[in-house]
């Protein structure tokens, strides 16, 4: 497991063995776990970020919008 980014409202989490990402909405305490043909999508999306734009602000806005509906209560037991 590799921590790509964190932020005050994000996390994700590479797992390079399981070609997966894991995407941690800290805000709304959620996560969306992506692996095979949607890790690679998720990859070249925020690959296709311009470098010059790859601010915080960028990146969790594109989070925001990609965890959308998508991800799943963290649940503590």
């Amino acid at each position: 497991m590799n921590l790509v980014y964190n932020s005050a409202h994000y996390s994700v989490l590479a797992y390079p063995q399981a070609e997966g990402f894991e995407l941690v909405d800290k805000d709304a305490m959620r996560m969306l776990f992506l692996q095979g043909p949607f890790a690679h999508h998720f990859s070249a999306a925020i690959n296709g970020i311009p470098i010059e734009e790859r601010d915080e602000e960028t990146i969790d806005a594109f989070l925001d919008d990609y965890c959308a509906g998508e991800s799943r209560p963290i649940v503590f037991q």
